[in-house]
């Protein structure tokens, strides 16, 4: 699996640094910025929350799979263009691994 957001991390760095906006939505996307950047995964955001209402009532899980695939490649596209790579928050999740979410959230709001 990290294998697949390392490969994303070198596509979406190539993509930013080397493409045309008019020969690649990832080069388009950072040509319109970080506002558009964030309106495009507040968007899936939101499609991913409405698929998981609808798959609670018709249990089908496939738009729920297919809607957090966009909303995990939009928020890659964001960490790619603040130079932040998937490693960064995968280290953050191992190190909340062993922690209670309880704590961890304490530990956020002192």
């Amino acid at each position: 699996m990290n294998d697949i957001l390392a490969q994303l991390d070198l596509v979406l760095a190539q993509r930013k640094a080397e493409a045309k906006p008019d020969e690649s939505y990832v080069a388009q996307l950072h040509h319109k910025g970080l506002n558009k950047i964030l309106e495009k995964v507040g968007e899936e955001a939101t499609e991913m929350i409405l698929a998981a209402k609808d798959s609670e009532a018709n249990k089908e899980v496939q738009h729920v799979v297919a809607e957090t695939a966009d909303l995990w490649f939009h928020t890659m596209v964001m960490l790619s263009h603040l130079d932040i790579d998937s490693q960064a928050v995968l280290q953050e999740l191992a190190r909340r691994f062993d922690l209670s979410g309880l704590q961890e959230k304490a530990a956020r709001n002192r």
